[in-house]
């Protein structure tokens, strides 16, 4: 794609994941629906290809999501770009339809991405940062119609973008506890089968593995599997794994129509929003993990052979290398002085803290409003709030909890959200073109 510094977009999305991947499509089909003055887009994606969570892709694992909710789906049903359209091409429609299954897995559902991410080639730039937006020179003295968007290739090149609304969807942040880097033997589930394949299968006799949620159980359950030889010991905050909610009424705090009941409703049914259902995706596992895992444990009961083992209300206060040895201090609550353990990888399963605009938006951030808490003021269509001096749509997909609840950042909602976005766009530039003629006719009656 070849972007040209005069030229102003219409939109430049912030990263290429699915959410933007979401928002292209929505965008493309609206540009097949006109016929003149077509909406305008560029994005940018710090990667070198299209990825999504590629290294959690483990055999097997499946999609804790109906296929259904894919990419646009809910928002258009007889789109091309659905995961059904995707089956037929891929001649696996039939197939699927006789798993009686509503569930993918996991690698299929990125083959899904990556078919529809083919056809969209052409409005995305890989290997490509962006460094920084900022005011044109002109908005000194001027209310600014668009902002400029530096953007960094992976040559040292760098060159400036001009956008009239931004979309930032730069994905969530690996988190590690406090004090606890990354290291050759100490692993963030973000990077576990890249790093898995770098090491010696018969150089992890002792394993570890942090965490009790979906990741952190599906980890566990592969290196026991993977590695016949190893002790494979989890590590839980918790007593033990607890099942994820997924019953169908449990299941509509994902529905759109839950956005707008949380978006609009008040602080104490916002709560509530937290409190009853935080359990339908935050630190809970798939039961059928659950109880795979209860089986390992159970025949290796039975046989008197112990390699798997659980360390529960237990959590790592720190990890020390000495010499060649890794060693894992842990802070329990059912042991006075719990053992160090040794082990030759550690992989922390601990998951992600929110998008954070304020790093990309650096001087712009003063013009964007902030609650009593101190985040990010958000209207309903994901746009931030900003002052007047700042009429420019900077949108958000990811980092909207505290304004639209638990789909904020999750591919439950993403087809309806992505649309949301572009009819915002699109609504807004109509809004835009025709002010003049509206102030016209103002001043003539």
């Amino acid at each position: 794609m070849s972007a040209r510094e005069h030229e102003i977009y219409d939109v430049v999305g912030i990263g290429f994941g699915p959410s933007n991947l979401s928002l292209a499509i929505s965008l493309e089909e609206h540009r097949a629906n006109v016929l003149t003055n077509p909406i305008t887009s560029a994005f940018f994606e710090r990667q070198p290809r299209f990825g999504w969570h590629r290294n959690m892709l483990l055999p097997s694992a499946t999609m804790q999501i109906s296929f259904l909710k894919d990419l646009v789906t809910f928002r258009n049903p007889v789109s091309r770009y659905s995961f059904v359209s995707f089956l037929h091409a891929s001649g696996r429609l039939a197939q699927f339809v006789n798993r009686q299954d509503f569930f993918p897995t996991r690698a299929e559902f990125h083959q899904y991405l990556e078919w529809a991410e083919s056809s969209l080639s052409n409005v995305v730039t890989y290997s490509s940062a962006v460094t920084g937006i900022r005011l044109p020179p002109e908005a000194t003295h001027d209310t600014p119609e668009y902002l400029q968007l530096d953007v960094a290739d992976e040559a040292g090149g760098s060159r400036t973008v001009n956008a009239r609304n931004v979309v930032i969807s730069t994905g969530l942040v690996p988190r590690m506890p406090d004090g606890i880097a990354r290291h050759e033997r100490v692993w963030h589930s973000s990077e576990f089968l890249a790093r898995y394949g770098q090491a010696e299968p018969g150089d992890l006799k002792r394993v570890a593995v942090v965490g009790a949620g979906q990741s952190a159980a599906e980890i566990t359950k592969f290196l026991y599997e993977r590695l016949p030889h190893a002790q494979i010991t989890a590590i839980m905050p918790s007593y033990g794994y607890s099942v994820a909610d997924d019953t169908p009424f449990a299941n509509e705090v994902f529905d759109s129509s839950a956005v707008d009941e949380y978006y609009f409703g008040t602080e104490r049914a916002r709560d509530a929003f937290w409190r009853y259902h935080k359990n339908t995706n935050y630190g809970v596992v798939d039961d059928a993990v659950i109880r795979d895992l209860y089986e390992i444990q159970y025949e290796e009961d039975v046989r008197d052979a112990k390699r798997l083992h659980f360390r529960n209300l237990t959590k790592v206060s720190s990890v020390e290398h000495v010499g060649a040895e890794t060693r894992v201090h842990l802070v329990s609550q059912l042991e006075g002085q719990p053992p160090v353990l040794e082990v030759d990888a550690i992989v922390f399963a601990t998951g992600y803290d929110a998008l954070d605009p304020s790093r990309l938006l650096g001087d712009l951030d003063r013009f964007c409003l902030r609650d009593e808490a101190g985040r990010h003021r958000v209207e309903r269509d994901y746009r931030l709030v900003t002052t007047p001096d700042l009429p420019i749509g900077i949108y958000l997909q990811g980092g909207t909890e505290h304004t639209h609840g638990l789909t904020s950042s999750l591919l439950s909602n993403i087809a309806v959200r992505s649309g949301e976005i572009a009819d915002s766009i699109i609504q807004r530039r109509a809004e835009r073109e025709l002010a003049p003629a509206v102030a016209l006719q103002a001043a003539d009656s």
